[in-house]
This record gives structure tokens, sequence and C-alpha cells, in this order.
């Protein structure tokens, strides 16, 4: 691994350019890579530079003659708001309008964290992206005074000018030349302090929200690469499942049709249309071999969880024990845009464009698909219409790639919504055990054991290649029919006191998995999502148990004043405690994490138990500096809308080892009648570090509607989604 660099520490140096260029290297965290350098940058020798930062791939900033403020993110936007958050971070040091500043996504680099996931974009960035702006603020303002013979501390900006004291103004544009000369700035070059932000903090509308709604941003479908033909595939019933018998002759035939080729997961149709496409792939007449999976459904998978869950052990002599056991369906990222890539892979070189939260893995992924050097390979970056999680795997990058390379010709492969629900990537089933023991009106031990489906597979396909091996993941290998593994008792994890959240005694988790040959990847909030819904679940039964309210249990429980704080707030705002018709409940949950907090409050209405809705939610956030409060407001609605659906309705099904579920008709998320009546988010005012927030509150938002559900119904729900 390369090595990592605190943002605290890194180095802000300029390179020598006809415009006003500075550069911050970002932390390193991901595997170096031999490759070029990305084609949005210009190259640079080495006597360009005249300082030398400690790492080779940077944050860059471009000031250019028209006046635009040009930033290449090493991120990727996926809906989540992160361009808006720094392009403010830009605006803010450099009292540049909002409207000069540009965000384009950076290709796939060399070296570098290019990752976007984890909820780190803000807080890897808020460091680098100011620093980098006030050291471009001060050279301007250098060589403004430069200009005009003036002390530089007499000189003020705004607007993307710099203002003298007698009214005389200059662009930034036309200074851009000059302060690209200068080494040592004559003002300070430090951040703002936050006292004096007027940017950074303020609710501020998407910078790309007009082209997002009028349809002017661009995404991978939209692109028009020269040659690239529309693409698709022919997949196999059951997941696995492999193709001994191709007949293609009459799609062949069809017109428009330029290319039928096998590939490891299916049979590709490359045509002058995707209506040419999809209709000669359903002509194809094809021989499937079955999986391996093709043995297993729904409630054997269960069964083989419940079996790999570690025992619980001894509880405390002389106390009571609250015991509870959840299952968890597997659950599917569905994004509104279905995957696309555009590939155009040659003989000595390959390009690709596509939606990427890795793509320097993408990168390398790709090159050893196609055999190609990772320097012959260039991955450029494109926005994403929604993700949670589904595009930190680059599966249909690579599968575009191999079909380009078989076909030899560029090609434009769609995943359609089938493809993505029956093949592509969801959040593993899993088994939860949880025991609270309790004498004397406390908590004295807390137990929660759990098992989850891992990833095996036995040959290294186009989906096994795609799997992203970042920050906190691995790729499970074992036998395709499902062993049972433990891992070890765990000193740390997502157990309530392993971050201090709630005063519980003696804490211990310990965990198993059953190895299945299926496409798994990272689900927002990940194993939060599930093991922190079901925590919350349990201190609700033990505040019934114990004869006390929900939230004042909390209150007395919880050992951090942050979470307190957030808690209250939601009580207040959501007039916890109100009196509510028959089969109307109020729910709440609490969740810590990224360095950040939230709590959510729901009123549900279930007088019909099989059809319920959430009338109200109330949420509150301790993230530190909000960026963007709009956003974050954003999120935590997104955040709502998660936990309604993966608790009430939403999850996957696998029958004889395929995906019952094909599109959003039965893949049944939240739609606009099953979304609050009303929504709160209220943030809490914070002067540290931004924390995270992109996940932070789906577990808070799913225990809570979890609980309101079981408050308005009388019952202890076990298995989610409650549908199932």
């Amino acid at each position: 691994m390369a090595r990592q660099l605190s943002r605290r520490k890194f180095v802000v140096y300029s390179l020598a350019a006809s415009t006003l260029t500075v550069a911050a290297p970002l932390g390193c965290d991901v595997t170096t890579a031999e490759g070029a350098e990305a084609a949005d940058s210009a190259p640079r020798r080495p006597s360009d530079v005249l300082v030398t930062g400690t790492d080779e791939e940077m944050l860059v900033l471009e000031v250019t003659k028209a006046n635009k403020v040009v930033v290449r993110l090493p991120r990727v936007e996926v809906g989540q708001g992160v361009t808006t958050a720094v392009a403010m971070m830009i605006a803010e040091e450099l009292d540049a309008r909002l409207a000069d500043v540009d965000i384009p996504l950076a290709d796939a680099r060399t070296k570098g964290n290019q990752f976007t996931g984890g909820s780190s974009s803000v807080s890897s960035l808020y460091g680098p992206a100011r620093e980098l702006a006030a050291l471009a603020r001060a050279k301007l303002v250098t060589a403004a005074a430069r200009r005009w013979r003036l002390p530089a501390r007499t000189l003020k900006t705004r607007n993307t000018k710099v203002i003298a004291p007698d009214g005389r103004s200059a662009t930034f544009g036309s200074l851009t030349a000059s302060a690209a000369r200068i080494t040592r700035p004559a003002v300070s070059s430090k951040p703002k302090p936050a006292s004096r932000h007027r940017v950074i903090g303020k609710a501020t509308t998407r910078i790309d929200a007009r082209d997002i709604v009028t349809g002017k941003a661009v995404y991978a479908g939209d692109l028009a690469v020269a040659g690239a033909k529309p693409t698709v595939v022919a997949r196999p019933p059951t997941l696995g499942g492999k193709a001994v018998a191709v007949d293609s002759r009459a799609a062949r035939a069809m017109p428009g049709v330029h290319a039928v080729v096998e590939i490891a997961g299916g049979v590709a149709v490359v045509a002058d249309s995707f209506h040419h496409a999809f209709t000669a792939r359903d002509a194809l007449k094809i021989t499937w071999a079955p999986g391996p999976l093709a043995p297993l459904s729904d409630a054997a998978i269960r069964s083989r969880l419940r079996a790999a869950v570690p025992r619980l052990g001894t509880p405390p002599r002389g106390s009571t024990q609250t015991e509870a056991e959840f299952e968890f369906a597997f659950v599917s990222h569905a994004p509104m845009e279905v995957l696309t890539a555009v590939a155009d892979v040659r003989a000595t070189r390959a390009e690709i464009w596509f939606s990427s939260q890795t793509p320097m893995y993408a990168r390398d992924s790709i090159a050893s698909a196609v055999g190609l050097p990772e320097s012959k390979v260039k991955v450029h970056v494109v926005r994403g219409g929604g993700s949670f999680g589904r595009r930190l795997n680059h599966d249909a990058a690579i599968e575009a790639a191999l079909i380009s390379k078989a076909a030899r010709r560029p090609v434009k492969l769609m995943w359609s919504r089938a493809d993505d629900l029956q093949h592509g990537r969801m959040r593993p089933a899993s088994h939860h055990r949880i025991r609270a023991s309790h004498a004397r009106g406390r908590v004295v031990a807390f137990t929660h054991a759990m098992a989850s489906v891992t990833e095996a597979f036995e040959a290294r396909g186009p989906s096994a290649r795609g799997t992203a091996q970042g920050p906190g993941q691995g790729s499970g290998q074992g036998p395709a029919q499902g062993r049972v593994t433990r891992a070890a008792t765990r000193a740390a994890g997502p157990l309530p006191s392993d971050s201090g959240l709630y005063n519980f005694g003696r804490v211990s988790g310990d965990s198993g998995s059953v190895e299945l040959a299926m496409p798994l990847g990272a689900w927002r909030s990940v194993d939060s999502g599930t093991m922190r819904t079901a925590e919350e679940i349990v201190v609700d039964e033990v505040a019934r148990s114990l004869g006390k309210d929900p939230v004042a249990f909390r209150r007395a429980t919880l050992r951090h004043k942050g979470v307190k704080a957030v808690l209250d707030k939601v009580a207040d705002a959501g007039d916890w405690g109100r009196a509510l018709p028959d089969g109307h409940a109020q729910g709440v949950a609490v969740h810590e994490e990224y360095g950040s907090r939230v709590a959510c409050l729901v009123e549900i209405d279930a007088a019909d138990p099989k059809n319920p809705r959430v009338t109200k939610v109330v949420m509150a956030a301790d993230v530190g500096t909000a960026v963007n409060p709009r956003g974050l407001e954003a999120q935590l609605m997104g955040a709502a809308i998660d936990g309604i659906s993966t608790v009430l309705r939403a999850g996957l099904h696998i029958d004889r080892g395929a995906v019952r579920e094909s599109s959003y008709a039965d893949f049944e998320y939240a739609r606009q009648r099953h979304a609050p009546l009303r929504f709160e988010a209220h943030i809490m005012p914070s002067r540290r570090e931004p924390g995270g927030a992109g996940e932070l509150g789906v577990p808070a938002a799913a225990g809570a509607v979890a609980n309101a559900y079981a408050r308005a119904t009388g019952t202890r729900p076990r298995r989610f989604p409650l549908n199932f």
C-alpha cells in the first residue's frame, strides 16, 4: 500500500504555467499503479515544479483567463453533491462567485486517492481544497499589488476579483499569468477561520441542479464516442449459469446487428441501436447450464445463516435476558441510472468511459482483463445517476472492454434493470442473534453475534474481477455451495460500546459467514445498516422490559453528549410521546459513525399492518462543519427513504439459484406514496471539521421505522423487509 498522508500534513505547491495553477497532494490510501498521466492534465516537466510536494498526484486548481476557477476532482459525482461541496470550499477561500467555479471529474490517475466511499469525500477534501484556494488567493492578491504598486495587505477579494482601496478592480483571470510566476506571496496563504465563513455553512442549491433537471447533465449513456455501437447481453436464468450451446444465426441475420460475442457472463449483441440490440438478443437460442446455486432458495440460505451464527455464551449470573434474532434479506442497490460503459479497446491501447467510485482499481482490472499494460488503459470518470455503493464495482466496464476487444470495435454497453437486479451486486443477507443482560434496572452485558453471506467463486470471471478491493473490502474465496466459516471474536466492530455509544457493561461480539457464489457489494452504510438496526430494536425492547420510555432510557444510557443532543433535538421537534390514534405510533433510534452522530424519530400509520405508511420523519445530525446544509438535508432524506424501504418492503428473493425480482415493479422500493408526508432535518451547529454524512442516517432511520411499527402493532418484527 502507498504511504498514507494525514490531510493536516500535506504540502501545497504551485506549477509554472501560463495561468495560475496550484496543487495539493491528497492522502494516498490505494495501491500505486503504473499508468499514464490523466488526459485532462497538461504534461508537466520536472523543471516546471517550483516547490516539490510529497505526493505526485494532486488536487489541482487553475484560474483561466476567462475568469473561471477549475478544479479537477479526484472523486465521482453520483448525486451526493460532492462537486457542489468542493466548489463551496474553493469559492469560500478564493472569495470567488460560486458560478465561476467549475468542478469537472478527473480521469483515473497513476497515484493518489480517488476512492469515493465510506462517507469520506468531504472530510478528506476539506483541508486540501481550502489550503489550495487560500494559496491561489494569496498569489492573485500579490500579483495585483505588484501591478498597482500598492501594499498587498490593503487589497481585498470579492466576486472573483481583487479590489483596491480606491475602487480599482481586476478579475482573477486578468491576473492569472502574473500570479503563476509568484513563488512567495506577500500575504498570508492560510485558510479563513470558521468565524469568517460566508459560503461554507450556507444552504446552497447544487451547482449542477439546472443541468440535471433540464437534461444537460452528461451520463455514460449520453456519450457519443466515435463508432461506439449500442450493446446488450443475454444472461443466464440463474446466478453463475453458463452458455453451453448458442445458435445466433437468426440474431446475426437481423437488420442493424454488427456482432454477436460470447463472454463469460452471457452472449453480447452489438447493433445500430438499443432497440435492434434487444430485439436480436431475444432472438438468440441459448442452452444454459445452471449456476452453482441452483439447488438453493431463500429458506435454505436462511437456515445456513442461522446455523453459522456463533453461540452467545453464558450470561452474567443473576441477570435477566432480553434476546432476539433478526433476518435481513438481500438488497439491490438499484440506482436510477442503469449501468452503462463505453469501451474502445484496440490491439495496443484501451479507452473506457463510465461512472466509477474506484477508477484506479478499475483501470488495473480492465488492463488485466484485456491483456494490456495499465499505462495503455485510460479510464474517463463520468457522473453517475445514483450508486449507493454499486459503482464501487466495475463489472460492467470490464464486460464492455472484453466485448469491444472481441468485436474489434467501440461499444456502448448497457445493463438493463433486470440485468442489474438479477446478476448485479447486492447487500448480503444476514442473521443476527442479540442478548442484553440486565440486572437492577440497567444493562450489565450485551452480546451481538451474526453471520452474513460472503462472496465465493471458483472462476475469476468479469464479475469477480469487477470487485473493488478498496479500503475495508475483500473478496472471499471458497466453495460455491456455501461453506460455513466463523471469525474470531472481535475486539472492535460496529457494536454499541465499541464506539462508546451506550453504557452497556461488558460488550462482546462474534461473527460467522456462509460463502456462496453470488455477486455481493457494499450497500449504503454497509454492515451498520443491519447490525445497528437490530441493536436499536433491542434497545427499545430492553427499555420496555424495564418499564422505561425508549427516549428516556437512551438519554440515561448514552455515553456521549453529542448523541444525546441529537436525540433531544428529534424528541423535542417531533413532539415525542404525543397522543396518537390506535394503530399509529412513534419510534426512535440513534447512530454514531464517521465522526458524526444522528437521531431519527418516525411516526407510522400501521392501522393496516400489511400496508404501513410512514407519515412523519424528523432527523437531527451533528456532522461537524456542514459545508452545505441543504446537501446534508438531502442525504438525510435519502437515508430515511432507504430505511423505510429496507424495513417495510424492498428486498431480493432467491428462488432455485435465481433472483426473483427483475424491475422496480417487484423490487418494491419506496414510491412517492410511501414517502413521509412530513420530513424535517435539523443540522446541529458545530465548528469541528466535517465528519461523514452520506451513509450516516440509514441505520437510525431503519431502526426508528422498525421501532415505530413494533409499537403501533404490538408485535416484535424479526424479518426484514416486513413483507417477506
